[in-house]
C-alpha cells in the first residue's frame, strides 16, 4: 500500500514536468509497483511454504505418537497375557499340590487306620 501512495504523491508532484519525466516517473512507479507485487508474492509463497512445513510436522508428530500410544497398548496387553499365563500356571501348580498333600493324608489316614485296627486286634 505504501508503495502505491509514493507513486501516486511522486506523479501528481511531477505533473508540471517535461514529458521526458513524466515518462521517467511512471516507469520509476511501474518499477516500484512491480517491486512491490514480486515482494508480496514471494511473502505469499514463504508463508504458504512454512505453513506447509509446520503443518507436515504436526501430522508426522501426530502420527508418531498415535503409533507410539498402540505400541504401548500392545506392550500393555503382551504384559496383562504373560501375567495372566503367569497366574494361570501358580493356580494350576497349587492345585496340583493341593491334590497331592490330600493323597498323601488319605495314604496316611488308612496307615493309621490299619495300624489301630492291627492294634486294637491285639
Amino acid at each position: 500500500m505504501k508503495p502505491v501512495l509514493l507513486v501516486t504523491l511522486v506523479t501528481v508532484a511531477l505533473a508540471g514536468c517535461s514529458p521526458k519525466a513524466k515518462d521517467d516517473t511512471a516507469q520509476a512507479a511501474d518499477s516500484i509497483a512491480a517491486d512491490a507485487n514480486a515482494t508480496m508474492r514471494t511473502a505469499v509463497t514463504n508463508v504458504d511454504a512454512a505453513t506447509d512445513r509446520a503443518l507436515g510436522a504436526a501430522e508426522r508428530s501426530m502420527d508418531n505418537t498415535a503409533a507410539a500410544s498402540r505400541r504401548a497398548a500392545d506392550n500393555a496387553g503382551a504384559e496383562a497375557d504373560a501375567a495372566g499365563d503367569k497366574l494361570s500356571a501358580a493356580a494350576a501348580k497349587a492345585g496340583h499340590a493341593a491334590k497331592h498333600a490330600a493323597t498323601k493324608a488319605k495314604v496316611a489316614t488308612g496307615h493309621a487306620l490299619n495300624q489301630a485296627g492291627d492294634a486294637l486286634e491285639r
